[in-house]
Parts: structure tokens; sequence; C-alpha cells
């Protein structure tokens, strides 16, 4: 793992997070380099991680083992069109762009590219993502390994077995930050509307959001029962919960995640074309 090469072709935001989580575990920044097309995105990814940068894609790629491709969507189909020539067999190819399935990206790279498909989600800015990962039949278990490796450095990792699932990733955690920026936002509203400053209704809202997720997180028990235990017989919090199951919440949710997951394949089928 020490020796691994890996290349960013795209050197925005997502792609310097995972640069800088990468060199928080150990890489050395002559292991990592980065392509873009912006001469000051090329400076500051530059001096912000001492990594090696390039205007041109096919110098970054050149004996790289893992190649991320951190590009924009619409640009996607581009980018892979010109780096086919530039690929080796055994290079590792990892997409991070939302929308494209695997079958339009090894029709542009090459049918026989090992690929992984990745989506994360904007907590990876700070180390606090959750990314779901899709491996073509071409990626070997060392593969897998260094696609884990990679997205670990910005938070935690879970693979699923069938592409399909990846439109139910991005319901779920790819677009699900804004449901709780939306519920915060909602909490805060109601708490000034219940008689406290905005400030202090926000720090509530925002507060109790990344305690009850802390938890969630690091108690063995489940989401329902973490509820339960707080939700006193014909207390408050049993008020709230009864009102929110009574306006249909699970339902909503339920829509609103089929709706994303939806739209997720409709652009696959767009965005492949």
């Amino acid at each position: 793992m020490s020796k691994t090469r890996i290349a960013f072709i795209g050197a925005g935001n997502m792609a310097s997070s995972l640069i800088g989580g990468l060199l928080a575990k150990g890489f050395d920044a002559a292991q990592i380099r980065a392509s873009d097309p912006g001469a000051d995105t090329r400076a500051k990814v530059a001096a912000e991680h001492g990594i090696d940068v390039f205007a041109e894609n096919e110098k970054a790629v050149q004996d790289a083992d893992v190649i991320v491709i951190a590009v924009k969507p619409q640009a996607m189909k581009a980018v892979c069109q010109d780096l086919r020539p530039h690929l080796q067999p055994k290079q590792l190819v990892v997409s991070i762009a939302a929308g494209i399935n695997a079958s339009s990206l090894l029709e542009w790279l090459g049918t026989q590219q090992p690929l992984v498909r990745c989506m994360p989600n904007t907590p990876a800015l700070l180390g606090k993502g959750v990314s779901g990962l899709f491996a073509t039949q071409q990626v070997t278990q060392a593969q897998r390994a260094l696609a884990d490796e990679l997205l670990s450095a910005v938070g935690v990792v879970v693979w699923v077995e069938q592409e399909a699932q990846i439109d139910a990733v991005t319901a779920v955690s790819g677009s699900g930050p804004a449901y709780f920026f939306l519920l915060i936002e909602a909490m805060t509203n109601a708490g000034v509307k219940l008689g406290l400053s905005h400030d202090v209704a926000e720090k509530l809202a925002e507060h109790t959001a990344l305690g009850a997720a802390c938890m969630a997180v690091d108690s063995d028990a489940d989401a329902a029962e973490l509820r339960r235990r707080v939700t006193s017989p014909a207390g408050t919090t049993e008020a709230a919960i009864k009102s929110f199951q009574a306006s249909g919440f699970e339902a909503t949710v339920e829509k609103a995640l089929s709706a994303a997951a939806h739209r997720s394949a409709e652009l696959a089928e767009q965005l492949g074309q």
C-alpha cells in the first residue's frame, strides 16, 4: 500500500479533501498527483498539499495505480475518451461523478478497464462522509482494498453488489445531508415561533442533530430502539412523535427517497448518452 500511486483528474473540493485525507493517513505527497485545467485550482492544491500538479491529464495518469476521476458529470464523457489512449489495463479507475453508470464509463474508457463507481456525500469535505462503492468484475480484491482505503480517508465506506443499488445510495446518503439541513431549518423556525431567538433555536437544532447522530453511530442499539428509549409514555417527546406520524412522516420520507432514486436513474440514462 505504501507505494501506491494515485492520480486525481480534477482537483476541486472533493479531490482536495481526498488528497488531504490520504496525506493525514500517512501517504507521501510524492505518491499523489493531480491534473486540472484551471491554473488557480492547480496552484491552490499544490500549495495546500505539496503534490505535483499538471494541466494535462495524460501526464497525471502516467504510472498511476489508481486514477480518481473527479470532474463534473457533464464533462465525464470527454475526459474519459481523452484518457482512454493513455490508460494501462491494470490501472484502477475510480469515478466519483454522480449519475453515470459503469456501462457508459467503460464504453468511454475501454471495456476491460477495472472500474469502481463511488457515491460520496458532501460531509466528506470535513472527513465525515459516507461513500457507497460498486466494483465491476474486472476489479481485483487488491484493487477493492485500494478503493476502500482511498474513500476511507474521508469517512465511512460501504459496498453494494448490484450497480442499481447506487441509486438507493444516492437517495439515502448522497442527497441525504440536504434532508437533515431541511429538518434543522424547520426546527429552527419552529423554535423561533415558540419564542426563542433565531441564534438560540439554530444552535439547539444543530447540536441536537449532531448529538443524536453521534449516539446512533456509537450505540449498539438501532435508531428505533434509541427513539423508544427517549420517548416517555405520555411525555413531550411522545406528543411530537405522534404528531409526526399522524402527518404521514414515514410515508413522506419513503416517497422523497424514491423520488431521489428515480431521478438518479434518469440522470444516468441522460448523462450516459
